[in-house]
C-alpha cells in the first residue's frame, strides 16, 4: 500500500485531527489559515480553532490576480502561471504562519484549500444553452502538498457542480454541522463579497436547511473605493458612505435585473456586480451627477435593500428568527444599521457569540469539509436543486 494512502487511512481513524482551512475571498486581500482541531464527524462534530491570521497579498501579487480575476478577456497563459504560483505563495505562507505559531508541519494531519476564485458561470449567469454550471478556483493543490508536506484537499467547489449545484454557496454544509440548534431557528448571514445566507430550522431537519446567494456585500462597494481611492481597499466604518445621500432612483435601478427575482436557491459573483453594473444603473436613471460619497451611500444602501429582501421572500419575520452575521459587511456600522431596521423581527448576533470567529469563519468551513470527505459521509439534504448530498474536496499527496 502507499505510504500516503496509510497515512490517510490513519488520520481518519484518529479521534481528533488538525487541519488547516484556506480561505481567499473576492476581495483579494490576503490569505485567511486556521488552524483547527475536529473529533467526530456529522452533527457530532466538535471542533477548536487554535490559530487564525490572515497573511495579506501584497500588492504586485494582488494586481496580478485582479488582472484576470472576472475578466472573460483573460489572457491564458497567465491563468496557467497563476494556478502554479498561487499555489507555491499559498504554501510558503502556510509555512510562515505555522513557524510564528511554533507549530510544527508534522503536527498538521491535512489542508484544506478553498483557491483563489477567478471566475464563476453557474448556468442562470452565463444563459449559454448547452452549457453546464461552471466555476474556476487556481492556487492548485498538489502545490500546496509539496511545498508543504501536507496531505491537501482542495477543489471543492467541482463536486458540487458535479452532483448537480451551482458550486456555491458551501457554507450550508459546515453551517448546519456546526450552528444548528434544537429549538431555534437560525439564519447564517455571511456578508463577504457576496451575500449569502443558510437557514438552519430548529428541529435540525436537513431536509430543510436551505442556503443561496442574494446579492452583492462588499463587492461593488470595495471595487468603488478602490476606483476612487487608489490604495485603499474598503469604506473602513462606512467613513465616506456616511457622508452621502442615498439616491433612491438608483437603488431601485440596480435592484432590476432578473437575478433577483429568480428561484432560490442562486448563485452569483462579480462577473454580474461589477462597477460595468453600476454604470448601466446610473444610465437608466439619467446619469445624475452625484458624489462618490453619494455613490458610496447608495451602494450601500443596495446591498442592505438586496439582502433584506432577499430573507423576506423566503421567511416572515414571525417566525423568530436568530441572524448571526459574519464576513467583512459586518464591520460596516451603515450595512448593518440598515439591515438590523429592515429587519425588525429578527434577533441579531455573531458567530462570536457561537464561539467561532466571524472573520475565520470560512476558512474553518473549509477544514471542515476536509474532515468530513476523509472521515464522515454525506449528509442526506433531500433530493434538492443546489443542495447535493456529496462529500468534497479533490486530494493531493504531498510525495
Amino acid at each position: 500500500m502507499n505510504a500516503h494512502i496509510k497515512d490517510l487511512y490513519y488520520i481518519a481513524s484518529k479521534p481528533e485531527r488538525k487541519i488547516i482551512g484556506l480561505m481567499s475571498g473576492t476581495s483579494l486581500d490576503g490569505l485567511d489559515i486556521a488552524l483547527c482541531t475536529f473529533q467526530g464527524f456529522g452533527l457530532a462534530t466538535r471542533v477548536k480553532i487554535i490559530e487564525y491570521s490572515t497573511v495579506p497579498y501584497t500588492s504586485e501579487f494582488r494586481a496580478r490576480i485582479k488582472n484576470i480575476f472576472s475578466r472573460r478577456d483573460a489572457d491564458l497563459q497567465e491563468v496557467c502561471l497563476l494556478n502554479e504560483m498561487i499555489g507555491i505563495r499559498h504554501a510558503e505562507m502556510i509555512l510562515l504562519a505555522l513557524q510564528t505559531w511554533k507549530f510544527n508541519k508534522s503536527e498538521v494531519d491535512l489542508i484544506a484549500s478553498h483557491g483563489q476564485t477567478i471566475f464563476h458561470a453557474p448556468k442562470i449567469l452565463h444563459q449559454l444553452v448547452g452549457y453546464p454550471n461552471g466555476t474556476l478556483q487556481i492556487g492548485d493543490g498538489d502545490h500546496i502538498a509539496v511545498g508543504t508536506g501536507i496531505i491537501t484537499l482542495s477543489d471543492f467547489r467541482q463536486k458540487h457542480i458535479a452532483a448537480g449545484g451551482e458550486g456555491a454557496p458551501l457554507a450550508v454544509y459546515g453551517d448546519y454541522l456546526l450552528f444548528s440548534k434544537e429549538g431555534e431557528n437560525r439564519i447564517m448571514l455571511n456578508i463577504g463579497g457576496i451575500a449569502n445566507f443558510t437557514f438552519l430550522p430548529g428541529d435540525r431537519d436537513a431536509s430543510k436547511v436551505f442556503s443561496t446567494d442574494i446579492g452583492p456585500g462588499n463587492t461593488l462597494m470595495d471595487q468603488y473605493i478602490q476606483l476612487i481611492s487608489p490604495g485603499k481597499y474598503f469604506d473602513e466604518n462606512a467613513e465616506l458612505a456616511l457622508k452621502g445621500e442615498v439616491h433612491e432612483q438608483l437603488v431601485q435601478a440596480l435592484l432590476d435585473h432578473p437575478f433577483f427575482n429568480g428561484e432560490f436557491p442562486k448563485t452569483t459573483g462579480p462577473e454580474l456586480f461589477n462597477l460595468d453594473y453600476l454604470y448601466s444603473g446610473l444610465l437608466k436613471v439619467g446619469n445624475p451627477q452625484l458624489s462618490h460619497a453619494d455613490i458610496m451611500a447608495t451602494l450601500c444602501h443596495f446591498s442592505a435593500r438586496a439582502i433584506c429582501e432577499g430573507i423576506k421572500k423566503c421567511f416572515s419575520m414571525a417566525q423568530n428568527l436568530t441572524i448571526y452575521m459574519s464576513g467583512g459587511g459586518m464591520y460596516n456600522p451603515l450595512l448593518t444599521r440598515l439591515i438590523k431596521r429592515d429587519l425588525p423581527g429578527a434577533s441579531f448576533a455573531t458567530t462570536h457569540d457561537l464561539g467561532i470567529n466571524p472573520d475565520a469563519k470560512e476558512a474553518l468551513l473549509f477544514a471542515l469539509l476536509a474532515n468530513e470527505a476523509v472521515a464522515g459521509k454525506p449528509v442526506n439534504f433531500g433530493n434538492r436543486r443546489g443542495v447535493p448530498s456529496v462529500c468534497m474536496g479533490k486530494i493531493s499527496m504531498p510525495g
